[in-house]
């Protein structure tokens, strides 16, 4: 019998064992490789479902610390805030979003007061307080670009000042790293780290976050005006470099899945950490398919959360990240 001829080296030899495999895999998943979002409401209460994103809620206030202490006891090193803010308190210019006795501040607080190593990372833009559902001020039908750094540095400050380590700003507007590094250089915040939303896309992938948030737009503008374009690659390397410029620790990707190509450019391009958002309509499609019995809800979750790890992302916030952690630890 003949065969045809193979050279020595075959691949094939590393797949045969589950401990070979183990040994050669080139990305790996671990708990603090990821970052676990909560929705926030004021006051105590039940958690609210969230429809469009099964297995996820609005937390009341009163139950944050048990959500951080149960994150960090899993392996989680960091979370991330996002809060729904009241209708009534919601305003064009957003004052809400720096009042030093809000919900965030408060948070964060209560957080740092019982699970002090934990990180908390908090969301800079205004359209959880916005009237309008926008990430900046509006004036005349437009995003006032300068109006707006000048609001979003006092949320940072607010945040900083109660205690957030990370400050996430998502608002995209040109030349906010910057005026927020410079105010935290002013008022003693050397150590707070800023993970810039660097390349935030202008995604059809964000519908069920706003309706956990109530923040989808009410009027004024597009997001389309300040969020980038889903065809630009090469704007996706020069937004990170002036956020890198400008005194950014972290820059993202967001969405993840979609946008795969961006991480792995990012990476190679700048060597800098780089964090990946598995956003709410990765999330809920994931759900919808599992439910229906179309996928394997795990298997694929861990396929995807794997690619983001492959194409370069240091970290990745999704909301799995809780139950990921504690998979992983049972091994």
């Amino acid at each position: 019998m003949t065969y045809a001829p193979f050279p020595l080296g075959r691949p094939r030899r590393l797949r045969t064992r589950a401990g070979a495999r183990d040994l050669v895999r080139e990305a790996r998943l671990a708990a603090e490789d990821l970052i676990q979002p909560y929705f926030v409401f004021e006051g105590e209460g039940e958690p609210v479902a969230i429809e469009s994103m099964p297995g996820q809620f609005r937390w009341p206030e009163s139950h944050i610390v048990q959500l951080a202490r149960q994150a960090h006891e899993a392996g989680i090193r960091a979370i991330a805030i996002f809060p729904k803010i009241a209708d009534e308190k919601k305003t064009i210019g957003g004052d809400e979003a720096w009042n030093p006795e809000g919900l965030v501040p408060r948070i964060i607080g209560a957080i740092k007061a019982e699970v002090p190593e934990l990180l908390i990372m908090t969301d800079v833009a205004l359209d959880p307080y916005s009237s309008m559902g926008q990430d900046g001020i509006v004036v005349d039908g437009r995003i006032d670009n300068d109006l707006t750094i000048a609001a979003l540095i006092k949320q940072a400050l607010c945040h900083a000042e109660a205690g957030a380590d990370i400050v996430g700003p998502s608002d995209m507007m040109d030349g906010r790293v910057a005026a927020i590094r410079e105010a935290f250089a002013d008022n003693g915040h050397d150590d707070t780290l800023i993970m810039a939303y660097s390349a935030k896309y202008a995604s059809a992938y964000y519908g069920p976050f706003r309706d956990a948030l109530d923040s989808a737009p009410r009027g004024g503008t597009d997001k389309r005006t300040y969020q980038m374009d889903p065809g630009n690659s090469d704007e996706a390397l020069m937004e990170v470099a002036r956020d890198l410029e400008e005194g950014a620790d972290i820059v993202m990707v967001k969405p993840g899945l979609p946008y795969l190509d961006i991480i792995r450019r990012c990476k190679e391009t700048f060597s800098c950490p780089v964090a990946a958002y598995h956003v709410s309509g990765e999330y809920a499609m994931l759900k919808a398919a599992a439910a229906n019995g179309w996928l394997d809800e795990w298997p694929v979750l861990m396929e995807t959360l794997l690619s983001f790890r492959r194409a370069g992302a240091d970290m990745i916030l999704t909301y799995y990240a809780v139950e990921v952690a504690e998979r992983l630890k049972q091994g």
